[in-house]
């Protein structure tokens, strides 16, 4: 079982500094158009306050939109928006320390009142999702992640899957509610490299793709992982 023998991923050992950073390309369904954002963002954990940094391509019309490597390479290109946040004003996804108990972060994810419902799985999956892009998970609570994936009764595994960004990984969908979600997870870390949810019934077409490109933690609200801005 994957959960069992992830390792620890290089930016484990930055956890002990201030501030949580991640940086993720999103193309996100917005009624009948698809925005297109690159974000980077600096929470200070002790507080919760911290600066995001959002590139924007203009947004494409319908639904059947493809992401590619081509609009990847455009967010460098485009302005950039920083917005800073106050004291409270930047909460993470859950509140810390997330469980690492794999029912108890399941419960946090999606009412377990509702686990007979077809949209169950579905919410499951957002839930993990919405975790993994808004605050870093160590290597007990990747751990715990996968754990609640691997109980979603719809899951299946696909092999070797490579997202947007050239990036191999162990592909995994899940199906419920109209929707079939994608999803490449590192195989030694045990990270979410990357989430595709593509949606069938009156309006079918793309509903969102995100690539998690960087996630740690960092001195300041300037610095990145990488040390490029």
């Amino acid at each position: 079982m994957l959960a069992g023998t992830i390792t620890a991923a290089p930016a484990d050992r930055t956890i002990d500094l201030p501030y949580s950073y991640l940086h993720t390309q999103s193309w996100t369904r917005a009624t009948n158009v698809i925005t297109r954002s690159d974000l980077q963002r600096w929470r200070r954990d002790a507080d919760y306050s911290g600066r995001e940094v959002t590139r924007r391509l203009p947004d494409v019309r319908g639904l059947a939109h493809r992401p590619t490597s081509d609009e990847r390479r455009q967010f460098a290109a485009a302005g950039t928006k920083t917005t800073r946040y106050v004291s409270g004003d930047l909460e993470p996804y859950l509140p810390e320390p997330l469980p690492t108990d794999p029912a108890e972060l399941a419960s946090a994810l999606a009412p377990y009142e509702l686990a007979g419902e077809p949209a169950y799985p579905r919410m499951l999956v957002h839930g993990v999702i919405g975790v993994a892009t808004s605050q870093y998970l160590d290597r007990a609570q990747r751990a715990a992640t996968l754990r609640v994936l691997a109980d979603v009764p719809t899951i299946g595994y696909q092999g070797e899957r490579t997202d947007l960004a050239g990036r191999t990984g162990l592909g995994f969908t899940v199906s419920a509610d109209n929707s079939q979600t994608q999803l490449i997870i590192h195989p030694s870390t045990g990270e979410v490299l990357s989430a595709h949810e593509q949606v069938h019934g009156a309006k079918p077409g793309l509903f969102s793709y995100v690539l998690i490109l960087e996630r740690g933690h960092t001195t300041t609200d300037t610095r990145t992982l990488s040390g490029r801005p």
